[in-house]
């Protein structure tokens, strides 16, 4: 059963993120370090204790629809009552609106534990939290009015509403339409797919926002619009009213998961019976600027996924470490006791845990570290909060793409670990690698990710901004040179060893972008973005152990720089220097 590390979680906010110095800097007055070691352990009890119990029913039932309403598995509503109840949808959203206000790392970090519990549970509030951001963001007083309110508390929940059969991550190919009603509201039209918690019974009521185009837009992306359409339309009172035009008409069979209801939402189809088709919506922003509106909202979706992959690979390191406690077989190394010995003391079982418990530090590390800069940019002003805004940006696509390809691949070793037991379905192994293996795609697939960070994040203040972030990370490397420990073993080394081939195809990648080579960039762009995670990695666990100075962080800090960190010279090269044999190579697919 999953425990909440919640001293490895205070560690990585405290000493590595910038959470304790935030605090001693007065930035965060409602904040001590009491209160935040209080709200880690009781969401910590929470996730273990009432989420993680409900994980397989929730894997074997999945949701199910029938008549166009999902029923959630059995004890989920009651579950997600109790979540609410304790308060934890309005952890970090505005308190003018109900919320909390705490920093957002104190919820990604809760986002953490959740999805460790349940990956299924843990993904609906992340598109609430998301719908709140964009509404209080860029909707009109009247609607922040009348809906935040109910989504900060959880009353109600969010959707986001991009996707279309013939439009995935190129939104240009969009048809969903809306027409001008005339009164002030709009008419929504058209089908979505991939809808996450699309329909549910958790709660009275659903609000979608919605990609669509207006009849005299203008093409491509610069003429979508987003609008707010609920499932009820609000009363005088903003009760649930009327049912609007807007109902679910399958959900996806999926690989993992299941409890989480994918939906393809139907829009403007006649299906409320008492008035003309169309569903009512009204405009979030302004007509023609939709994407940037809804961009607010995936730029925190892409986060909170990244969390997603450190807290399935936490998941998976917990239960493949007690495995191999309690599994037998073989002779090993110093068992002196009769019998077979534990496989944890294999050295190859002992190879892939480490391995799995590292990248899983290097994920939640920089995941983290995302979080912390968001918060600092609100917390800043001026130059500051440019920079700190600039730095989340930056860090953004690394933490959603390393932290779920880390989530993919730790569970995927858990199952290893496990052997034969891990490929059938009683361990719990394989429900963590089928659910995993989503994360790398959805809100932004991971060559999306490589993508953005390449051509959107290298080039912000003339470049300087990834430059400046490599030389912070060159501190912590002369902190471990410094700190004259031989129990670092060469770890010093090679995290300035990866932070140079880092600033060399940093600067590279910026040359062929300055240069107009974009092709040669976006080949290199995948491998660029896991040797950027790499170094970052190795720089933070280096952090880490030297403020800490135990044994098994410094230990862990090795095991990686020496086992993984060797990898940056090699990816420096196929991001550098692939494009060519990448393009002779595609040849071979026609």
């Amino acid at each position: 059963m999953y425990r909440a590390p919640v001293d490895d979680i205070a560690f990585a906010l405290n000493e590595v993120a910038g959470l304790r110095a935030a605090i001693d800097d007065g930035l965060f007055p409602e904040l001590g370090t009491d209160l935040v070691d209080a709200i880690l352990n009781e969401a910590g009890r929470f996730a273990g204790e009432e989420v993680a119990p409900l994980a397989r029913i929730g894997d074997e039932k999945g949701a199910v629809l029938k008549d166009a309403a999902v029923t959630m598995p059995d004890g989920w509503k009651e579950l997600y009552r109790r979540w609410v109840e304790g308060g934890w949808n309005g952890l970090s959203l505005p308190v003018d609106h109900g919320g909390q206000g705490l920093p957002g790392m104190l919820g990604v970090a809760a986002l953490e534990m959740w999805n460790s519990a349940s990956m299924a549970f843990g993904i609906g509030p992340i598109l609430t939290m998301g719908a709140v951001d964009a509404i209080e963001k860029h909707a009109s007083e009247e609607l922040k009015a009348l809906y935040l309110p109910k989504l900060v508390s959880g009353e109600w929940m969010g959707t986001m509403n991009l996707t279309e059969p013939q439009a995935g991550s190129d939104l240009n190919a969009l048809r969903a339409r809306a027409e001008r009603a005339g009164d002030g509201t709009y008419r929504i039209f058209g089908q979505k797919i991939f809808i996450t918690y699309g329909e549910h019974d958790f709660t009275d009521n659903i609000v979608h926002l919605v990609l669509a185009r207006l009849p005299d837009a203008p093409p491509g992306t610069r003429g979508i619009s987003l609008f707010l359409v609920p499932k009820f339309l609000p009363g005088e009172n903003g009760a649930p009213g009327a049912r609007n035009d807007v109902f679910c008409s399958s959900i996806e069979e999926k690989l993992g998961i299941h409890a989480s209801p994918t939906c393809t939402m139907i829009y403007g189809d006649g299906f409320a019976k008492d008035r003309e088709p169309g569903a009512v919506g009204w405009l979030i922003g302004e007509e023609n600027r939709g994407l940037a509106c809804m961009f607010t909202m995936m730029n925190n979706a892409r986060l909170a996924v990244g969390m997603q992959g450190v807290a399935v690979a936490e998941a998976a390191c917990q239960k493949a470490t007690a495995y191999a406690q309690e599994r037998r077989q073989g002779k090993a190394p110093g068992h002196d006791g009769e019998g077979m010995a534990p496989i944890i003391l294999h050295p190859d079982v002992q190879r892939n845990l480490l391995t799995m418990k590292t990248l899983t530090a290097t994920a939640r590390l920089i995941s983290y570290s995302c979080a912390h800069a968001t918060d600092m940019a609100r917390a800043k002003g001026g130059d500051d909060a440019r920079h700190w805004q600039e730095r989340a940006n930056l860090l953004t696509p690394v933490a959603k793409a390393w932290s779920t390809d880390v989530g993919v691949d730790v569970a995927s070793i858990g199952v290893q670990v496990h052997g034969g037991m891990g490929y059938v379905e009683e361990t719990g192994a394989a429900a963590l690698y089928r659910d995993a293996r989503i994360a790398p795609i959805y809100e932004g697939t991971n060559g999306i990710q490589a993508i953005d960070l390449v051509t959107r994040k290298l080039p912000q203040s003339g470049g300087e901004h990834v430059l400046g972030y490599i030389a912070e990370l060159r501190a912590d490397a002369e902190a471990v040179r410094a700190s004259n420990l031989p129990e670092f073993g060469r770890s010093g080394e090679k995290i300035a060893a990866a932070l140079d081939e880092l600033e060399a195809a940093t600067r590279h990648m910026q040359g062929l972008l300055a240069d107009g080579r974009m092709s040669d960039a976006l080949a290199g762009a995948t491998p660029y973005l896991r040797l950027f995670a790499i170094a970052a990695g190795a720089a933070y666990l280096g952090r880490g152990a030297v403020a800490a100075k135990a044994p098994d962080r410094i230990a862990l800090c090795r095991f990686f720089c020496e086992n993984f960190a060797g990898e940056a010279a090699a990816l420096r090269e196929r991001a550098c220097e692939g494009a060519e044999s990448l393009a002779q190579a595609a040849a071979a697919l026609n």
